[in-house]
């Protein structure tokens, strides 16, 4: 396993050089498949595609989320956090640069896809960085600072959804690629850290998978992790859409909602990861509880936002989901690290990021249908808070957080 090490100059302190470097690897990543979602609009109707087949464009994102993840935590653990997220911003330039050439479905579908799985190998990788630089009274603190990145670029990707009425969406796409590209260049020093590597002999690559796949607690907890991400992918896929359509706000607004959860999530990434660590004394489950329940109840608020006034409680509803819905992440980061063993952390995270992408895999194709079909966005809110509110039940009842 990888071991804190001392390093010199910039690598003294993890809180600083390092932890920044996580967090930026979120915000590009992010920025790839939200600027996707916030713009929407102009590419469905580019390529010509219904609710339902723009929700295959993020099934094949998260689908190849879930394929990597298994194979990306055990990348991770074997060659160290630094050289997978080389690997992992390689990959994610690549698609963003596909993207932008795609001139038609098939190749848009390709483009996600790669998209996911670069992103694959980023969620095991920051998180097992987390877990080695940082110790555990202050993990769960850290792990939120890291994640703050997926709402940071967001915000930045809900700005691209605005940029879109001036500026070709084929021209952000190439400039999302050269930030994910300045990121990978750094990332590069992070692979100078030294990596302790397993013992020899070595096991076998998927030795580590199988001995997750065997924790029956472990299990559960990937099986919720994929009921929240089921909420949490529909809300951000549909947003602008939805917003469009059902109130009648103007493609800026509908980014502004947008920009409005990312921006709630990212204090709140932070503020959880602090109120675990501090008032819940480590302890993340029923705090983690608290967030499903209320997203659940959020969720089922959005049948009530229409044309006029309902456009105000579009926007107060983006605000209170993304401080729930959008914001569980570091808390369920963490308990994944910490449910096993230290070696089997990244394998760990590979797991349940599995179980999580299998959600967001599920969810948009089944809301994009419900949409189809009811001519409608109410029992598609619906149905996706239910699917939260069960998540939550597994937690509360059935997963057992392990003493640390």
């Amino acid at each position: 396993m990888t071991t804190p090490t001392p390093g010199a100059g910039r690598g003294d302190n993890p809180w600083t050089f390092r932890l920044g470097l996580l967090v930026l690897t979120h915000v590009a990543g992010t920025a790839n498949i939200v600027s996707v979602l916030a713009m929407a609009p102009v590419l469905t109707r580019e390529f010509g595609l219904d609710a339902t087949e723009f929700g295959f464009l993020i099934t094949a994102y998260y689908g190849a989320q879930a394929i990597g993840s298994l194979p990306a935590g055990g990348l991770v653990d074997r060659l160290g956090v630094g050289q997978a997220l080389v690997i992992c911003h390689g990959i994610m330039v690549t698609a963003a640069l596909v993207l932008s050439q795609a001139t038609g479905f098939p190749m848009a579908l390709a483009a996600l896809a790669l998209m996911g799985i670069g992103y694959s190998i980023s969620n095991p990788a920051t998180a097992r960085g987390v877990f080695d630089w940082f110790p555990p009274e202050r993990r769960a603190t850290a792990m939120g600072i890291k994640q703050v990145g997926v709402p940071l670029g967001g915000i930045l990707a809900a700005g691209n959804g605005a940029l879109v009425t001036l500026v070709a969406w084929h021209q952000i796409m190439l400039g999302v690629a050269g930030l994910i590209l300045i990121n990978g260049v750094l990332c590069l020093w992070l692979a100078r850290l030294p990596h302790v590597a397993p013992s020899a002999p070595r096991p076998h690559p998927l030795a580590n998978i199988h001995e997750v796949t065997k924790d029956w607690n472990l299990n559960r907890f990937v099986i919720l992790n994929g009921f929240y991400n089921f909420g949490q992918t529909n809300f951000f896929t549909f947003l602008t859409l939805f917003m469009r359509d059902a109130a009648l706000a103007s493609q800026p607004v509908a980014s502004l909602c947008v920009g409005i959860a990312q921006a709630s999530s990212a204090v709140a990434r932070i503020g959880w990861g602090v109120v675990s660590d501090t008032l819940f004394g480590g302890r993340r489950k029923g705090l983690t509880v608290g967030l499903g329940a209320a997203a659940a109840v959020f969720l089922g608020l959005m049948v009530f936002v229409g044309p006029g006034s309902g456009v105000t409680l579009g926007l107060g509803l983006a605000l209170l989901l993304g401080v729930t819905i959008a914001s569980f992440a570091p808390l369920v980061q963490t308990l994944s690290v910490e449910a096993t063993e230290p070696r089997l952390a990244g394998s760990a995270m590979g797991y349940n990021m599995m179980g999580t992408c299998l959600g967001g895999m599920a969810g948009p194709p089944i809301f994009g249908a419900i949409v189809d079909a009811t001519d409608g966005y109410g029992a598609g809110w619906m149905v996706t808070a239910a699917v939260v509110l069960v998540g939550t039940l597994i937690l509360a009842f059935w997963f057992k957080e392990r003493s640390r």
